[in-house]
Parts: C-alpha cells; sequence; structure tokens
C-alpha cells in the first residue's frame, strides 16, 4: 500500500508529465502553424479573384486555428505546472500520515512556545517602569527580531498594543484542536481494520489510512456514483475502490447507500 508521501510525489510527478505533454503538444502546434503559411511572404495580401485565393486563406486559416491550439495547450502546461508546486507545498498533517502523530506533536510544542512568547511580550510592554528601548531590547531577548520588536510596541487598527486577548485565544484553541486530532490519531492507530460485506459491496473500515472504502463487483450505475460523489466518496486509482475519510456520518451514509441500490 502507498504512503501518503509516495502518492503525493505520485501526483506531482504526474502533472509534471502532463506539463511536459502540454509543452511539447504547443510546440508542435507553434511549428505546424509556422508551416503552414512558410510559402506566402510576410504581409502579402490575400490575392482575391486568383486561383491561389482559396489556397491562400485555407493556409492561413489553418494556421491561425494551430496558434489557437498552441496557445491552449500553453495555458494547459501552466495549469499542470502549478498543479504540481501546489501538491509540492502541501504540507498539511493527515490522519493517515506515517509521521503523523509526531509532527502534531512538534506543532503542539511550537504552539505552546508562541503562547508562552505572546504572553511574556505582553507582560513587558505593560511593565510602565520600562522605557521604549528597554522594552525593544527585553523583546529580543524573547526572541523578536529588532523590527518585530518595534512593530509590536505599535497600536494596532484598533488601538491596541502587544496581542490581543482574542489573538491568545485563538492560539489556545488551536492548540485544543490539534492534541484532540493527536488523540484521535492514537486512537486510530490502536483500531484494526475492519472488513464486512453490505449486499455485494465490500466494505473496509481502513483505520491505517484513515478512509472508508468501498469495493463494487462492477462498476456502480451513474445514480450510485453520483449519490457517492455528492456524499464525498472518490474514486481512488491506487486502491481501486471509492473511498471517503473514515468516520460515523460516512459509515451511515455509505449504508444508506449501497441498501438504495436494489430499492
Amino acid at each position: 500500500m502507498s504512503t501518503r508521501e509516495e502518492k503525493r510525489q505520485a501526483r506531482i510527478s504526474r502533472y509534471e508529465a502532463l506539463a511536459r505533454k502540454a509543452e511539447c503538444a504547443s510546440q508542435s502546434a507553434f511549428e505546424q502553424s509556422q508551416n503552414a503559411v512558410a510559402g506566402i511572404p510576410p504581409g502579402q495580401p490575400i490575392p482575391v479573384g486568383r486561383h491561389s485565393e482559396k489556397q491562400h486563406r485555407h493556409a492561413m486559416e489553418r494556421s491561425w486555428n494551430l496558434m489557437d491550439k498552441s496557445v491552449e495547450a500553453t495555458h494547459k502546461a501552466e495549469y499542470y505546472r502549478r498543479k504540481a508546486e501546489a501538491a509540492a507545498r502541501n504540507t498539511a498533517i493527515y490522519a493517515e500520515d506515517e509521521d503523523a502523530e509526531e509532527r502534531l506533536e512538534t506543532k503542539i510544542a511550537e504552539l505552546e512556545r508562541l503562547q508562552e512568547k505572546m504572553k511574556a511580550a505582553n507582560k513587558v510592554i505593560r511593565n510602565v517602569k520600562l522605557l521604549t528601548e528597554q522594552k525593544i531590547s527585553a523583546l529580543i531577548e524573547l526572541g523578536f527580531s529588532e523590527s518585530d520588536a518595534k512593530k509590536t510596541l505599535l497600536p494596532n487598527c484598533f488601538g491596541y498594543i502587544g496581542f490581543a486577548e482574542y489573538t491568545l485565544k485563538n492560539n489556545n484553541a488551536r492548540i485544543r484542536d490539534a492534541k484532540a486530532r493527536l488523540e484521535r490519531i492514537k486512537v486510530l492507530r490502536n483500531t484494526a481494520p475492519k472488513e464486512y460485506t453490505i449486499g455485494e459491496v465490500r466494505v473496509i473500515e481502513n483505520t491505517t489510512e484513515n478512509r472508508l472504502q468501498l469495493f463494487f463487483d462492477g462498476i456502480p450505475s451513474e445514480k450510485v456514483r453520483t449519490e457517492l460523489k455528492r456524499h464525498g466518496f472518490r474514486w481512488s486509482r491506487y486502491n481501486e475502490c471509492w473511498q471517503a475519510y473514515l468516520n460515523r456520518f460516512q459509515i451511515d451514509r455509505a449504508k444508506t447507500i449501497i441498501e438504495g441500490i436494489n430499492e
């Protein structure tokens, strides 16, 4: 079974290959466009009324059409390049990542350090006994750069100086969310995958990949595919099944969709 990182790299490679293919198509169409009018001197008007008029117009039209294809392929290449770059930049943490627990623990530690840093900064900023230069020095000792220390002492759009209460509350919420995710992942890792059938559909609660996977005997009807897509299921070319994130709602939804097949 491929890991998420392997899938991510495969996705990047696929997008880059599609981009190269589109670039080649663009170059080929451009060259064909130039060749289509190679026999017509630049700026030569259409010889209206002469026997070569039809041939001239046909060559020009073919050249324009090919140029349109070249531009279209260039746009397609740019699109796939952006997709590849986006996939490469994606550093989100997913439950199925092998290092999810480690990365979440690191994230929690960073958020907790940030929380303490902001609280300490506010304590410095509100100390009426310190001069501005002393506050800047104290903030630098806390880990702020000189420019950030100076910015922190400037009032925001509401006239507040320092880290506002909502900023501290929001960061605390992020810490709680990350800890809750970590606990859910630990529970998921300690839960064995479950396999069963509903009607003629094989169902796997894949706790390793955090996916609910549906294996149909053949291609499901268009109606069923529409229902699956509408409720968050997607076809996985890697696992050759329809799958969604594993949770109780999706399990119940899958049961409803499958049981409705024979109704």
